[in-house]
């Protein structure tokens, strides 16, 4: 395995794959609990709404497949204007599953650069990775929690505050130990 000085402990790296399917059931959760009448509400001046936020992050992930392991079969991509919000469920959960396969891969060593764009210079496959597909993802599911409530159509306090219990999320998605599970730091 090729290492590079911004690689961390292997104990730290297992927990890239968790760490992202939590991300994930973060989406879902909001998919599930969105009032339909706010998937295609169009809100004023030139926003995004909320089903193309969604089929952008799908489409972003197919972005970085494409580029970085090119071998994993990439998902199709969704139009922003048409898919629905089962599609774009159905879309997120397989794109990723890719992605939880190219982040395994790279903490493998078969992944060595992240290429999240065309135009951007590639970084060595790190944590530096997993960090900037969490802040894209985080980003824009603040961008459709705050449009949903401007809309008039806010998340319920369940729903808010179930993006905060991380506890819950991680067995949730399939990780019953919970967080810190996965590697245990020594102190100093």
């Amino acid at each position: 395995m090729a290492r590079h000085p911004h690689n961390l402990p292997t104990e730290f790296g297992d927990a890239r794959v968790p760490i992202f399917l939590v991300n994930e059931r973060m989406n879902q959760m909001l998919l599930e609990h969105l009032n339909p009448s706010a998937w295609r509400a169009k809100p004023p001046g030139k926003v995004r709404t909320i089903a193309a936020i969604f089929t952008h992050v799908h489409n972003v992930r197919t972005k970085w497949i494409r580029l970085t392991a090119p071998h994993l079969k990439v998902p199709r991509q969704l139009n922003r204007t048409r898919a629905t919000r089962e599609e774009v469920s159905a879309g997120l959960a397989e794109s990723a599953a890719r992605c939880v396969e190219m982040l395994a891969e790279a903490l493998g060593g078969r992944i060595e650069m992240f290429r999240r764009d065309g135009w951007a210079r590639p970084w060595p496959a790190g944590i530096e990775m997993l960090c900037y597909m969490l802040a894209h993802e985080a980003h824009h599911r603040g961008q459709v929690c705050m449009l949903a409530h401007q809309l008039g159509f806010s998340l319920t306090t369940e729903v808010d505050s179930g993006l905060w219990s991380w506890e819950k999320l991680w067995k949730e998605s399939g990780w019953q130990d919970g967080p810190g599970s996965l590697h245990k730091f020594q102190e100093p």
